[in-house]
């Protein structure tokens, strides 16, 4: 079993950086813990402004407990009523600045004690050579001015008519350079100066190169459709280390797991579905089915199915987090299906059997919001500083959305926190 390490009594915030594809960043502030209890970070001591928003405040943005990097709130704004977020800067993780060497630096002959390493020998510092002197200019002819020199880079040679120009039906002589015949070819390539052109018009069968990203309009269609990224983030001065909570898990487990939650995701929709069924009066209640005439109750169907695994408690008891959209059976009295959506968030542990024991199932359509809150998973993150990782929700009702962090226990899944929803 995992040791609890020390209760840590706060101040210690949680928040949310959302880092957008430019690379500008800002900070949700969602809850903050003094002496063991939580607060709203986006209500605490704002006078004017929160506690967790307090200029050049440091979080660590985190995902499934590995650091990300760093983010330093600049400035406090605020939307509507209650809406806080920071405006500040975004340093990921690896990005810090070397250090430039010092005089006290080790000499090179310690720094390459240790495995051996491939370096590159250094080349000699040629010694700057006399400058030559320039020769008399001389009106004799020699044999080796009557050569013709040798053409600039770039400059194809011409021919100069003349007593020393040989024909042009003349063969070649062995002091020549032979003749090749992809020469006569009109497609071969050609190196030209200046900026390249696209030889496609010119030869239909030769290749235009690798097509370009698109520009423009499109290439801002698409930056628009980016989604910003967003980690959880922790300021504490004080708290544990961060540590992993991913749980590592082989391909067909997953997709052991995934079918076994899957299962327990039906079982929940058809139970809720018989919940809210509409009572008719003076209808007849349908015969029980005998164990003969018995036959499989329809599934729902599933789409945008979301699984993870995390090891919160560091005891090899993963716990499984599945989320997806579901569309229920037609009804078989009415011959059509339900018009709204449900939405299932189920959460379940594994037990040293290898069983899943439900935690939480909760099953939810937009008329219902103001029952059954739909949760959508954000991530793990140790957001008490007891080293034990808690989930991270974002909870949608019918008044608007807010935050909410759970502990996965042995039986339940139990709130710590529950944000106050608003309308943004």
């Amino acid at each position: 079993m995992a040791r609890k390490s020390k209760q840590e009594r706060g101040p210690r915030a949680l928040g949310l950086v959302e880092i957008s594809a430019d690379g500008s960043a800002r900070l949700i502030p969602i809850a903050i813990m003094v002496d063991g209890k939580f607060y709203d970070a986006a209500a605490y001591k704002a006078s004017p402004v929160p506690l967790a928003l307090w200029n050049q405040t440091v979080y660590e943005g985190e995902k499934t407990g590995v650091s990300q990097g760093l983010f330093t709130v600049g400035e406090a704004m605020r939307v509507g009523n209650n809406n806080w977020f920071g405006q500040g800067k975004w340093r990921p993780a690896g990005s810090e600045p070397k250090a430039k060497p010092t005089a006290s630096a080790k000499p090179r002959m310690e720094e390459e004690e240790g495995p051996p390493k491939l370096r590159r020998p250094e080349a000699a510092k040629p010694e700057p050579a006399a400058k030559p002197e320039e020769p008399a200019p001389s009106t004799t002819t020699t044999q080796d001015d009557k050569k013709p020199s040798a053409p600039a880079p770039g400059n194809p040679p011409v021919a100069t008519p003349g007593a020393d120009s040989a024909p042009a039906t003349a063969q070649p002589t062995a002091e020549s350079a032979p003749t090749n015949a992809n020469d006569e070819d009109p497609n071969r390539p050609v190196l030209k100066r200046g900026q390249s052109k696209t030889e496609g018009a010119a030869h239909p069968g030769a290749s235009t190169g690798v097509p370009r990203r698109p520009t423009g309009a499109a290439a801002t269609s698409e930056t628009r459709r980016a989604t910003p990224q967003q980690l959880p983030a922790i300021s504490d001065a004080g708290g544990p280390e961060p540590r992993p909570y991913a749980y590592d898990i082989k391909p067909d487990e997953e997709q052991k797991y995934r079918k076994a939650m899957l299962a327990l995701a039906a079982e929940a929709v058809r139970a809720k579905l018989k919940e809210t069924a509409p009572v008719i009066p003076g209808a007849k209640v349908p015969a029980r089915p005998s164990a003969r005439t018995a036959t499989k109750p329809a599934q729902p169907a599933f789409d945008d199915v979301q699984f993870r695994a995390f090891d919160l408690w560091n005891t090899n008891e993963p716990v499984f987090v599945l989320s997806a959209i579901a569309h229920p059976p037609k009804n078989p009295s009415s011959d059509q299906a339900d018009d709204l959506p449900l939405y299932v968030t189920l959460v379940a542990k594994k037990n040293i059997y290898d069983e899943l024991r439900k935690l939480y199932a909760g099953v939810t359509d937009a008329r219902h919001l103001d029952l059954t809150p739909r949760l959508e998973l954000i991530d793990a993150v140790d957001a008490d500083g007891d080293g034990r990782g808690e989930l991270l929700f974002r909870r949608f009702t019918d008044t608007g959305k807010a935050y909410g962090v759970y502990r996965a226990a042995a039986d339940s899944l139990f709130p710590l926190f529950e944000g106050t929803p608003t309308g943004q």
